[in-house]
């Protein structure tokens, strides 16, 4: 049965915790080191949600396997038109084309509500799954700055990608 990609909903908060939180304790694509519990995800959502954001998810067999946002970059009004993505795939179902399939809905659903710019923030530059997931979806690789975090004992540096949605 293929994937099916909807808005999320607060009852998919603690699938959503649980990836997060996978993410969190085990891989450098977030620089946070202590993973919110349910309640601040669903704050999370919420405000992504209150500022007309798409919050969305992959769901396989009834189960959220992924899920993928658009938040606003900046708080700056200037900044409006510009969103920066995040996605995250569930321990068990990585390399299933998830994160593509949920990162393309999110392209198209921006660029639906009328954003312009959709930013990419990747923790690690050796992060290449996430770098070749957005090269995929035709973003472009604008810089990277070393060792701008902390984790696990190492520096770790981001990755800044960017990709045009509309005019």
């Amino acid at each position: 049965m293929p994937a099916l990609v909807r808005p999320a909903s607060f009852d998919d908060v603690g699938a959503i915790q649980a990836i997060y939180a996978h993410h969190v304790l085990n891989g450098l694509g977030t620089f946070e080191e202590t993973p919110p519990d349910a309640d601040e995800m669903r704050r999370r959502m919420e405000g992504v949600l209150a500022q007309d954001g798409p919050w969305l998810v992959a769901e396989l067999d009834g189960q959220v396997a992924a899920y993928a946002y658009a938040a606003p970059f900046r708080p700056r009004s200037a900044y409006r038109f510009t969103v920066e993505d995040s996605v995250y795939v569930a321990p068990g179902h990585v390399r299933q084309g998830l994160g593509l399939l949920v990162l393309r809905e999110l392209i198209e659903v921006s660029t639906a509500s009328g954003k312009r710019e959709m930013l990419a923030v990747i923790g690690d530059s050796g992060n290449a799954a996430s770098i070749k997931l957005h090269e995929r979806c035709g973003f472009s690789f604008r810089g990277r700055f070393d060792g701008v975090g902390r984790k696990f004992g190492k520096w770790v540096d981001i990755v800044l990608m960017q990709r045009r949605l509309s005019v």
